[in-house]
């Protein structure tokens, strides 16, 4: 018989393109991951994924299967984020949606005290809005807004997305250039450094390079590693380069380990906002979570 959680694994590493990043979604091992879906191909009995250097695939086959669980294990989800509630009358159950290193350097140390479940899930913010319409998800913290009905939004902070270096690196001449206004030669120093990337899309990279230099990028990171943290730490008292948002790394640029090599010739910001439906019946939880928020940004 073949095992629902088979499914939900599949699932995730079609949402996220990668074994790494299903694994960090589902709070599980890679070589767990690996596992179901091994298991999973060999139960249909073909391939789901054809795997190359960078990213899973999904085959012809592997799209048929998705389209025809997705709608089901959402309602599962739900199902079971329901049934918990029901179960639970005394101690309510908050779900919450945001980007994994977001998770990390805020609420993370902060979970215990909280005089209530919480439950913790990530990724892609437009996937979170539908997710928190159909009520599966309770509060959001995301850079986009996109307007619903339902959805009641509200700024509380800001970032700023940063050029940084490892402190190893000699930035003497990049700032030369910087003085000078001389975009191409900046350009040219910039392409010729070692880069850091996640399993993602780099959309910071991406906004940050056509904001600064009318273009897109056409180079690759050297180094592709899980999330945005372990770029923090691979660049700690190192070499290299990287763009992220600022607050992941103001610690380690306090402390020297890592330098802001530049905000940009016009600093690119986002806007972070609360989301959360604007009939609830976890108004006094949600309100505990932000202020929690508040005190940490």
């Amino acid at each position: 018989m073949v095992n629902l959680e088979w499914y939900r694994t599949f699932k995730y590493i079609y949402k996220t393109g990668t074994l790494t990043g299903a694994a960090e979604m589902l709070f599980i091992s890679q070589p767990g991951v690996s596992l179901h879906l091994s298991s999973l191909e060999n139960y249909v009995g073909y391939k789901l994924f054809d795997r190359t250097s960078r990213k899973m695939v999904p085959t012809e086959k592997g799209k048929v299967l998705y389209n025809f669980i997705s709608d089901a294990l959402c309602k599962l989800e739900e199902a079971e984020k329901n049934f918990q509630r029901s179960t639970e009358r005394n101690t309510p159950t908050i779900s919450i949606g945001m980007c994994f290193e977001t998770f990390q350097i805020t609420l993370e140390p902060y979970l215990s005290s909280f005089p209530f479940n919480v439950i913790i899930q990530f990724g892609e913010y437009p996937e979170m809005i539908e997710n928190l319409e159909k009520g599966i998800l309770d509060l959001i913290i995301t850079p986009q807004m996109i307007v619903k009905n339902t959805i009641d939004y509200k700024a509380f902070s800001s970032e700023t997305i940063v050029l940084i270096s490892g402190n190893q690196v000699d930035s003497t001449e990049f700032k030369t250039f910087i003085d000078q206004k001389n975009f191409h030669a900046k350009e040219l120093w910039l392409k010729q450094q070692k880069w850091f990337g996640t399993t993602g899309d780099m959309e910071h990279l991406r906004n940050f390079w056509q904001l600064n230099f009318n273009k897109n990028a056409d180079f690759r990171p050297n180094y592709i590693v899980p999330n945005l943290n372990s770029i923090v730490r691979c660049l700690s008292d190192s070499n290299g380069l990287a763009v992220i948002p600022d607050f992941l790394c103001k610690t380690e640029i306090e402390n020297g380990k890592i330098k802001l090599l530049w905000q940009g010739k016009t600093p690119l910001k986002n806007t972070l906002y609360f989301a959360n439906k604007k009939k609830t019946i976890y108004t006094e939880e949600i309100k505990m979570i932000k202020e929690t928020f508040m005190k940490i940004m």
